[in-house]
């Protein structure tokens, strides 16, 4: 497996990419692509989820301060709670076609790339694009959050890293998101504070769990991850199950 612990970066575009990646040793452009420009970018460039409220900044850095440890169980405190409905009804359609660049009221939208380039772009480094396009990414590096991995990837090979959404589509609608509109499901959908580029086995793994059944791998990045969820639920004025929310705040010292 070519995966190797790095934590250096590029600087990537203003603009967020979402998609599948895969594994692949090799670093030459696919498509005839060219490289991003920017070079490469210092380590440290992924961002606390307290310092990235509107989930345009890249990765999810860990939350070790216990100052921002305790702010995390004041947040995850706060959430409502309830029992997960029913999941009938429920179809990634009800959340708008996979990846719109027109889901009005999130970053990123109208910008003329898709979701999933966007986020590939944002958190991907050595970011090669198709020749021709500054959207369409073809290969990159990527600093896996869930299992602490390096990953390179390839389009030709796509599934090895997918865009996760923190709080899944189906524990949403089961959360109430069924008697939404049909355009604050397009926000969900699309928000880049509820998408994260992972390693494809990880995302697999969590399928539409909560906190309480699935944690990344890396525990050094599990606050953070319950907090970003915990963001996510606020935002949207999503409840948890007890059990999630008990899970969330026992990664933050709870």
């Amino acid at each position: 497996m070519l995966i190797r612990r790095r934590l250096h970066r590029a600087a990537a575009p203003a603009v967020v990419l979402s998609g599948l990646v895969l594994l692949s040793g090799c670093t030459s452009p696919v498509d005839g692509g060219r490289e991003a420009s920017g070079g490469a970018t210092p380590a440290g460039r992924v961002a606390s989820p307290f310092g990235n409220p509107d989930g345009t900044k890249p990765g999810l850095a860990p939350v070790t301060a216990e100052g921002e440890r305790a702010r995390a169980r004041e947040l995850i405190g706060g959430l409502a709670t309830k029992g997960r409905g029913a999941r009938t009804g429920y179809a990634r359609e009800e959340f708008g076609h996979a990846w719109l660049d027109k889901a009005d009221g999130v970053p990123f939208a109208r910008n003329g790339c898709d979701t999933r380039n966007d986020l590939l772009r944002r958190d991907g480094r050595e970011v090669r694009f198709r020749d021709g396009s500054d959207c369409v990414v073809v290969a990159m590096t990527l600093d896996d959050p869930y299992t602490g991995t390096t990953i390179d990837w390839r389009k030709q090979k796509a599934a090895e890293v997918q865009i996760d959404h923190v709080v899944p589509l189906s524990y949403a609608w089961q959360m109430g998101a069924s008697r939404w509109t049909d355009a604050k499901r397009k926000r969900l959908a699309n928000d880049p504070l509820n998408l994260l580029p992972v390693q494809g086995r990880a995302n697999s793994a969590k399928g539409d769990s909560g906190p309480a059944s699935w944690l990344p791998p890396a525990k050094g990045v599990r606050c953070a991850y319950a907090v970003r969820f915990a963001q996510v639920a606020e935002k949207y004025e999503l409840a948890v199950t007890g059990p999630d929310r008990t899970a969330m705040l026992r990664q933050c010292g709870g």
